[in-house]
């Protein structure tokens, strides 16, 4: 049942970040209105940076399909660390409204490495 479960939760995670990957690209979630200006100084920098937004979306579509295939997640959970790193400075720092939700990633994302601990004992020492 636990699989089950892990791998439901991984695959709706996964698909997240597919998306938000694809929107990176082809922009086709229409930007709300109501942006507070702190974030939108804050996409307006990371605009800026021309490399920056395709990496981030290659990073999230990359790790949104390894996180997805059982055999592969543990790959797709270091893969997408960094983006989830900049979710949660996103959240703390810029505008704290998409909080309740980066903590529910932060915890399905935290599950999965510590589902696959054994996966990264040989990396630690």
């Amino acid at each position: 049942m636990k699989s089950k479960i892990i791998f439901v939760v991984s695959l709706l995670f996964g698909l997240l970040f597919i998306n938000a990957g694809l929107d990176k690209f082809l922009h086709h979630m229409p930007v709300p209105n109501d942006i507070p200006e702190p974030l939108m100084k804050a996409f307006g920098a990371f605009m800026e940076i021309n490399w920056l937004l395709p990496l981030v979306g290659a990073a999230e579509l990359l790790g949104g399909v390894l996180f997805i295939i059982p055999k592969t997640r543990a790959l797709g959970a270091v893969v997408l660390f960094p983006v989830m790193v900049g979710i949660l400075l996103t959240n703390t720092i810029t505008d704290t409204s998409g909080m309740p939700i980066a903590l529910v990633l932060l915890a399905i994302h935290l599950w999965v490495i510590y589902e696959n601990r054994a996966k990264y004992a040989h990396l630690i020492g």
